[in-house]
């Protein structure tokens, strides 16, 4: 089983240049990701005067967050994995293909940028609010739970199959593609329903701005058991013990 990997790490490894410069790149992926997706929200809800959200939007909204977390992880990935997103290491972390020292310093620098992210969209904008994630009025807590567990195990599922996979191959430029294409297609799926975060920092960010923290739990609940089911499912049957490399930091 992946979690029999499971790695701790070392106080020399959080002070190493190379585990520095990633957390870096962690920051300002998440910073790139953030400032598009959010402040797409943001232009729409001014373009509209705050209406409702409309299929047009929702449209806008999943080719934003799709060509920015494309270039957010293709911009990252040879420094630091290029993970812009909680989940995806703690996913990385269950399957030992991250420390958990590193893990938590991506965790600290990914929060950061979100709410860096949505501090420079208020200043920018003038002091427009940034919205904050939320259930949709006929959507029960349980289902948006529902919801984030399974969009963020296809999202995680596809960053294991595309990205950490050792059998993958030379994909190149597909594993940032494939990422930022399921992210889109979940946001056009779940959008309507809570907002379709699949991601702790994208939520946390706004809430703490706006401060509004309604059920700010699910999108931390929701998206972490999503990716843990992913991880120990392709981990620990297509990977598998006999064929599994730790991969350098390099490569994630």
């Amino acid at each position: 089983m992946p979690i029999t990997r499971i790695a701790i790490g070392t106080p020399e490894e959080a002070k190493s240049p190379d585990c520095l410069k990633a957390v870096l790149a962690e920051f300002i992926s998440m910073l790139i990701f953030v400032f598009a997706g959010e402040g797409s929200g943001m232009a729409f809800n001014k373009l509209t005067n705050d209406g409702a959200t409309t299929p047009a939007g929702l449209v806008a909204a999943s080719l934003a967050h799709a060509f920015a977390l494309f270039v957010a992880v293709a911009v990252g990935a040879n420094i630091s994995g290029g993970h812009v997103n909680p989940a995806v290491t703690f996913g990385a972390f269950i399957g030992g293909n991250i420390s958990l020292v590193r893990g938590i310093l991506y965790w600290i620098a990914q929060l950061l940028g979100s709410v860096v992210a949505c501090l420079l969209l208020k200043l920018s904008t003038g002091g427009l609010a940034t919205p904050a994630f939320s259930l949709s009025t006929d959507v029960s807590v349980g289902s948006a739970l529902v919801f984030e567990i399974v969009m963020t195990f296809g999202l995680v599922y596809t960053v294991y199959a595309t990205a950490v996979d050792p059998k993958k191959g030379s994909l190149g430029v597909i594993a940032p593609i494939a990422i930022g294409f399921i992210v889109g297609a979940n946001i056009l799926a779940g959008g309507a329903f809570d907002g379709a975060s699949m991601n702790p920092a994208v939520s946390f960010g706004p809430a703490v701005v706006s401060w509004t923290w309604a059920y700010q739990w699910v999108y931390w609940v929701g998206p972490l058991i999503g990716a843990a089911i992913a991880a120990l499912i392709y981990d620990g049957i297509f990977i598998g013990q006999g064929t599994h490399e730790p991969l350098p930091a390099a490569d994630y």
